[in-house]
């Protein structure tokens, strides 16, 4: 079959070229139309019951990660000349197109009485009466005592201000938040600067655009480093120009097809799929030293060009189909998660590997049917003196130490199976981050003055209309926001509780005194305001409706919660639980709570538990190819073993220096276990292979292999192992630790197939003839 295959290729290979190259300048056509994801909800399921009571809020109440934050520290925030500057850069965001709303100090206000043909109103009027650029004295004096104000957009502990900007939500599902996002920090620097104001940014408009933006720059620099990189490897390795140009352009071809299938499948980049591209070329680069390891081989002993190419393809396919199907059912078995994020990943990648195989199959054999034969110096890597003398020693040990291998790798294993035990699970909003970037220090600073801005709601579902209005109802809601002011990880909660405190301040003539809950005196008056029967131009119908459902069942509590992780917010929202139900009567009431900081921590919860049944699936799917290659079970478990070991010593190494388990670490160990057993295949394909020739002695031919696959085995792990330290480059610590910790596992699985794997053919295996 493969013979029939290779001389198929090069008998039409000017005919094969050009459909490859159309069908290339078709995808990369279609590859530019990618675009960036700017959704951070994507990773848990649509059936997860999280979601639907997130996206039953957003069903009520609208979205709730549209707002950015501003802040900064003045000991000036209540001086004439600073408030009137601040007012003029408050009334400059406001004029960019997609701000929708902000408040701040400058633009608040307050609710007045109005009587209108004998009947009271509530209206709302702005604080500070800035005319002829001037600001009164009184409008700060009125300013400081409204209560609503008070830690929510300013801490006088600490001297600190906050400014929230709301931003239109189409706006932010579209590639115009780039815009947008810039030039509010625009303005706000050029105000920070004639301030003298070291400003903070934050809140998920700018974190997602950012990381977006970021991921997007990041896949650029990468990819160019990888192949940057594997070409100076692959020059090193073949010693020829046209050796190296040849690959780098299968693998950017690869490239190209990978991006095209982004499209064509209706996804987005994201966090995750940016990796695609870098990996392509990481997994692209060992089908061409395979194949052209071999080729140079056959010609060595064939030296007929058109006949070492077929032996390329016949001796090389099966492996390379193999080695191929193993990395793409270890990216593709994502696709099986109830991860969206997760199955476009898994789709993709496993894809765009087996579309590489086929660019590798057809390509190379027909570009180096083209060129000249090898010279001398192409070929002399095959006798690699100091490798040479390396895989003797190697050679020594497996056939006169074996057991001192079984003992140095059981203890290895005990050690590591030690510190797998020690490994912890804990995810952020922020976890990719190092500490001393921007976005992480400027997190901080929101949650050291306001507790926070990661959005968290409970929403409290009365059972009866104007249920959330009754006065029995505000008086427990109160009771409810006072307990919550108690969590330091969480911001001053906003819910129509405070809406009425204020209204009810207004009725009293503005007096602070009478900020609170309503008693039976006043509700009498206040009641049809409560229930909505407002003029429609009041300040306080407009909070009304964010607050409670059009029905006034529902009721929500809005705040703001530190970005603490997914270890931590499960037992904070355990102790605000417990405090509800002291307050709310459980058979007349139901309390849940949602947000965006739950669906994204409970998102990556899910991806860490998805990755696991994945690492099984793939172990299992790559067990079943194996059986159908080698039809034998002892053969099969010896391959198993000689790659999980390295999966468990990489586990291991995480629990003992403390690296955490979540979804970008969890990742390594169905990538590595996809790609490392590309060399135990290789290896033992060139086993079986050899047996006959050696007439079935399985230390001789343990040896011959060893020799024959050794090189090659060394230079694809150094080869893949660098293309993954290229990684290390991002400012993301999950991507940095991918890198590392796949290279890790990759180098470790290139020991274990070079000592353990033939110390237990020797030991385990028998065949009959």
């Amino acid at each position: 079959m493969w013979t029939s295959l290779a001389r198929f290729i090069l008998k039409y290979k000017f005919f094969h070229l050009a459909i490859i190259l159309l069908a290339t300048v078709l995808m990369g056509f279609i590859a530019r139309k990618v675009a960036m994801s700017y959704e951070f909800t994507n990773a848990i399921p649509t059936n997860n019951e999280k979601y639907k009571a997130y996206q039953d809020f957003k069903n009520m109440f609208g979205e709730d990660g549209t707002m950015m934050a501003i802040g900064f520290q003045s000991k000036n925030m209540f001086e004439k000349a600073f408030l009137k500057d601040m007012y003029v850069w408050v009334e400059d965001i406001k004029k960019i197109e997609g701000v929708e709303n902000i408040l701040s100090i400058p633009t608040a206000i307050h609710i007045k009485k109005k009587d209108t043909a004998g009947k009271q109103f509530l209206v709302s009027m702005p604080v500070f009466d800035i005319q002829d650029n001037t600001i009164k004295d009184s409008d700060i004096i009125a300013f400081q005592h409204l209560p609503f104000y008070k830690n929510l957009l300013y801490n006088t502990d600490n001297q600190s201000v906050l400014t929230a900007i709301y931003i239109n939500k189409e706006i932010l599902k579209s590639d115009k938040r780039v815009n947008v996002i810039k030039q509010i920090t625009d303005r706000s620097d050029a105000f920070a600067a004639q301030q003298k104001l070291d400003i903070h940014y934050s809140g998920l408009p700018l974190i997602r655009t950012l990381f977006s933006e970021s991921v997007k720059s990041e896949m650029r620099l990468i990819l160019l480093l990888s192949l940057a990189l594997t070409a100076v490897i692959l020059l090193l390795f073949f010693r020829s120009w046209m050796a190296m140009l040849v690959s780098l352009f299968v693998v950017l071809v690869g490239v190209v097809w990978a991006l095209g299938l982004i499209v064509l499948f209706g996804y987005k980049i994201t966090l995750l799929s940016a990796l695609i591209a870098p990996l392509i070329v990481v997994i692209g680069v060992p089908n061409c030293i395979y194949f052209l390891n071999k080729y140079h081989t056959q010609y060595n002993l064939l030296q007929n060009k058109n006949e070492a190419l077929i032996a390329m393809i016949e001796r090389m396919g099966i492996v390379t189909l193999f080695t191929n199907l193993t990395a793409a059912i270890g990216f593709g078995v994502f696709y099986f998660t109830k991860s969206q994020i997760l199955k476009e990943f898994g789709l993709v990648s496993g894809v765009a590997i087996l579309v590489v195989f086929l660019l590798s199959l057809f390509l190379l054999p027909i570009l180096f049917s083209l060129l000249k034969v090898p010279k001398a110096r192409h070929v002399r890597y095959l006798e690699n003196e100091p490798l040479s003398k390396l895989l003797m020693r190697v050679e020594t040990w497996v056939l006169q130490h074996r057991k001192a291998i079984y003992l140095f790798w059981s203890v290895l294993m005990l050690l590591s199976i030690w510190g797998v035990s020690l490994l912890k699970k804990d995810t952020h909003i922020v976890d990719d981050l190092p500490k001393e970037n921007k976005i992480y220090s400027d997190l901080k600073f929101f949650e050291k003055n306001f507790n926070g801005v990661m959005p968290l709601e409970i929403l409290i579902d009365t059972k009866r209309k104007q249920g959330a209005v009754s006065l029995s109802m505000l008086q427990k809601m109160d009771e409810m926001t006072e307990s919550l002011k108690s969590f330091s990880s969480i911001s001053k909660p906003l819910s129509i509780i405070e809406a009425v405190k204020f209204a009810r301040q207004a009725f009293y003539d503005g007096d602070s005194a009478s900020y609170g809950v309503p008693n039976s005196f006043d509700i009498s008056f206040m009641l049809p305001y409560l229930r909505g029967n407002t003029h429609s131009s009041s300040q306080f119908s407009s909070i009304a409706k964010s607050f409670t459902d059009s029905t006034k069942q529902f009721a929500r509590i809005s705040m703001g919660v530190a970005d603490i992780g997914s270890k931590r917010l499960p037992l904070l929202l355990d102790s605000i639980q417990k405090q509800a139900n002291e307050i709310f009567d459980t058979s007349r009431y139901t309390i849940k709570y949602t947000g965006t900081s739950v669906v994204f921590l409970e998102g990556s919860k899910f991806i860490i538990s998805s990755l696991k049944d994945s690492l099984l699936l793939a172990l299992l799917m790559i067990t079943v190819c194996m059986l159908f290659l080698f039809h034998s079970w002892r053969i099969v478990l010896l391959a198993i073993i000689t790659n999980v070991i390295p999966l468990v010593i990489t586990g291991g190494i995480m629990g003992f220096v403390g690296i955490a388990i979540k979804p970008s670490t969890v990742l390594v160990f169905s990538i590595a276990l996809g790609i490392a057993i590309d060399v135990t295949i290789r290896f033992l394909v060139n086993y079986k292979q050899d047996l006959v020739s050696y007439h079935f002695d399985i230390e001789k031919t343990v040896k011959a292999t060893i020799k024959e696959t050794g090189i090659s085995i060394i230079y694809t792990s150094l080869v893949l192992s660098i293309g993954f330290i290229v990684f290390i480059v991002s400012q993301f610590d999950g991507t940095k630790a991918l890198g590392y910790l796949t290279a890790l596992t990759l180098i470790m699985s290139m020991i274990t197939n070079l000592t353990l794997l033939p110390a237990l053919l020797i030991w385990f295996d028998r065949q009959g003839k």
